[in-house]
């Protein structure tokens, strides 16, 4: 077997399930060099080289790489902040070591009000209804706030209001959900504005899929549509997390979308890479997952809630663990500019992530169910590692927002641990994660218990069938 050196620079599950693929490869032996938010006890355990930085530096990473250079053949980043500062454009200048990710100018994440601009201008027919809020163009609060109740009377109350860049704001507020008049509507609007330029678009009624695409510059090569569950508790209630969990259909599209939905999604994603690109002389440019689409499936077809240039977490984890392609192969073909397909194994999978009881707001919701006692108590994980004696790879434990001490692991302040389930349908897949996250035992952690339930995905359906009466 091949020997090869791969950095991956990790924040959580997401890049726990990466460093995963990699070492289970079967044509190549893979060394990991980590350079890791948390001592994340999976990947301390898989690495050659471990270095924890806890604020993902992007100095720092590149040290770390310039000193294991003549070990590692190319890099991976998972995470935004460090794509978004420019970590591949560093690491490349000053090692020479080829980056999996986009260039810092092209990491279009780091401005909502840019996203915006770019599909307004290739294709607004998927763009919402929205307007920029720049505080250089106001003078007062009674301006801002004269303007601000105009264009929402103009959206009649449907408005969802976002910072352009991560703020110390509240961040994203849609009516309905985090605010119900225009008075709580234009409070949380200040605490963003206060910060820099905040964005007020069109609330979109229908159901969301994520679309992701590797790239290898020159070539735009979709993956399976996967569902996020954003909201912290059963039954979509709650206020939006990081994300939940996720799942994907045995087919390349989800239950409640059709073969037509999918192929907008398709049309839309490509006409955006085709125009976008021709603007850019580097053709390596856009390599990675540059175009992670939230679609919002409405009545007038598809809409892009946002884009991400980066894997999704959790989404990208339903995907990777069933390739049928070498991941490592894969890579070097998004490094050489010749990526032309993916396969991917016509299954289901299912994602379900463990959280603390601060994750969320549940401690808050349901104070009675959080035992104290268990809050600083080890996660033992046995249970659910045994599991893979029953199911084989058809479960995946994925360690996230944990670090080890000692020989013991510790829950943190995010998602602890995701299990991934592979079945034939959706429920087989759901009933493996179920059963991993229930042997998960120790620290007082919690999870939703209906992430791709019958239930919940014929509530879909039935809501997008309503929508297509509109038509």
């Amino acid at each position: 077997m091949e020997k090869i050196g791969v950095l991956v620079v990790a924040y959580g599950a997401r890049e726990t399930a990466m460093v995963d693929v990699f070492t289970r490869s079967r044509k190549y032996e893979v060394q990991i060099f980590i350079a890791d938010k948390q001592k994340n006890p999976f990947n301390v355990k898989k690495a050659a080289k471990h270095l924890v930085i806890p604020d993902l530096d992007v100095e720092k990473i590149c040290q770390f790489a310039e000193a294991n250079k003549s070990d590692i053949d190319f890099a991976i980043v998972g995470p935004e902040k460090p794509i978004i500062e420019g970590i591949r454009d560093l690491i490349e200048k000053r090692t020479g070591i080829p980056v999996i990710c986009p260039k810092k100018q092209y990491a279009i994440e780091a401005s909502k009000v840019e996203q915006r601009l770019l599909f307004e201008e290739i294709t607004p027919e998927a763009n919402p209804r929205f307007k920029v809020f720049n505080p250089k163009d106001y003078n007062d609060v009674t301006s801002v706030k004269k303007a601000v109740y105009e264009w929402v009377d103009e959206l009649q109350n449907q408005a969802v209001v976002k910072p352009d860049k991560p703020t110390a704001g509240k961040g994203v507020g849609v009516w309905g959900d985090h605010f119900f008049t225009k008075e709580q509507m234009f409070e949380h609007f200040m605490s963003n504005f206060q910060y820099g330029t905040v964005i007020i678009e069109e609330k979109i009624d229908g159901e969301e899929s994520s679309f992701m695409a590797f790239c290898d510059g020159k070539h735009l090569v979709p993956l399976p549509d996967t569902r996020d569950h954003k909201r912290a508790f059963d039954d979509d209630r709650g206020p939006n997390t990081g994300g939940m969990g996720s799942y994907k259909d045995e087919k390349e599209y989800l239950p409640f979308m059709t073969e037509s939905d999918r192929q907008n999604e398709l049309n839309i994603a490509q006409k955006i890479f085709d125009k976008w690109s021709t603007k850019i002389q580097d053709n390596t440019a856009l390599r990675g997952v540059p175009l992670y689409l939230a679609f919002m499936h409405s009545s007038s077809g598809p809409k892009i809630l946002e884009n991400n240039s980066r894997p999704g977490d959790p989404e990208i984890i339903n995907i990777l663990p069933v390739l049928k392609d070498d991941f490592v192969d894969i890579c070097y073909k998004i490094i050489d500019g010749n990526l032309t397909k993916v396969d991917v194994e016509k299954v289901a999978t299912v994602l379900t992530y463990k959280v603390p009881p601060s994750y969320g707001g549940y401690a808050d919701v349901f104070p009675n169910r959080v035992k104290k006692s268990e809050i600083d108590t080890p996660v033992d994980l046995a249970a659910a590692y045994s599991l893979s004696h029953k199911y084989g790879e058809r479960i995946r434990v994925y360690p996230g927002s944990m670090e080890l001490r000692g020989n013991k692991t510790f829950a943190l302040k995010s998602r602890v641990v995701g299990v991934l389930g592979i079945g034939g349908n959706i429920e087989e897949a759901r009933q493996i994660s179920l059963e991993g996250i229930n042997a998960i035992k120790g620290a007082a952690l919690w999870s939703r218990t209906d992430i791709a339930a019958k239930h919940h995905i014929q509530k879909c359906v039935e809501h997008m069938k309503q929508l297509r009466t509109q038509l």
